[in-house]
């Protein structure tokens, strides 16, 4: 049976009533607010993760998180993708073909998640061990400073949402000369990047082995295990990362760029993607 799919469009952000204050004067007015609500993804019978997040592109967030976990192996996988009978719109039905696996969910690692999870659903430093991170294939791959420089720029024009609230995370895949491929925004840094690998994953487009991931934040251990399972071979981020996304990073051979802003930018691992920054050991 080919997968059944539901598309929908949903508002991801909202007018709300304001007192705004300039000086000592006070007036009335509307302010938009980035959507926040909580979304429930079950795999058959099975309540596998409820998570904070902004409305629309759920299908695709909840795909990329089944992929990322390591739950599926791609969209083949996916029998039935969809709302419930009663079209609830916080609610994303999973089902698998035939013979693929469904993972016995205990109550303590149900993926509960916030839209600032760190590392989500993993209920022990063994969980953590479980899920290794693959190992990128050797490449040939190299990329002029410029490029990375022009990534910020790229991708707050694609930031529609985000523009009209500024409240949210984005995740944008570029190919290797700069040029935006696809962005997704979110309230959640991990949502962003999970709905972006989902639309990858939907449209066959993975892996994303001869791309550029940027990250709207900072580079947390969660985001570089995600990008690494989709095969993304460097990885940028406004912010900072963590020294547990650098170790994950070095071991798999990711490219890891941190604090790219201001017509600057340091790169962790990997060096040899960016043309002209391989230096010296100090």
């Amino acid at each position: 049976m080919g997968m059944q799919r539901i598309w929908e469009e949903e508002a991801p952000s909202v007018a709300v009533p304001i007192t705004r204050v300039d000086g000592s004067r006070a007036s009335g007015a509307n302010d938009l607010l980035a959507v926040e609500e909580a979304m429930e993804i079950r795999l058959g019978e099975q309540s596998l993760s409820i998570t904070m997040r902004t409305p629309g592109n759920d299908f695709e967030l909840a795909a990329g998180f089944l992929f990322s976990e390591g739950i599926i192996r791609g969209r083949e996988d996916i029998r039935f993708l969809g709302r419930p009978s009663d079209g609830s719109p916080d609610m994303v039905m999973v089902e698998l073909v035939e013979g693929e696996r469904r993972p016995r969910v205990q109550p303590e690692r149900n993926f509960l998640m916030t839209s600032a999870c760190g590392v989500c659903g993993k209920a022990s430093l063994s969980d953590l061990a479980a899920n290794s991170c693959p190992t990128l294939s050797p490449d040939d791959i190299q990329i002029e400073p410029d490029t990375i420089h022009r990534l910020p720029e790229g991708l707050r024009k694609g930031q529609s949402v985000f523009d009209s609230t500024g409240g949210l995370h984005a995740a944008a895949c570029f190919n290797l000369q700069g040029g935006l491929e696809s962005v997704r925004e979110d309230v959640g840094r991990h949502n962003a990047l999970d709905k972006l690998v989902g639309a990858a994953l939907m449209e066959h487009r993975l892996p994303l082995n001869r791309s550029i991931l940027l990250v709207s934040g900072r580079a947390s251990f969660e985001l570089v295990q995600k990008a690494l399972m989709a095969g993304i071979p460097v990885m940028a981020a406004v912010g900072a990362p963590s020294s547990l996304a650098v170790a994950t990073a070095e071991h798999a051979g990711m490219t890891l760029i941190g604090f790219l802003r201001d017509g600057r930018f340091n790169v962790y691992t990997a060096s040899r993607r960016i043309v002209g920054t391989e230096v010296p050991p100090w």
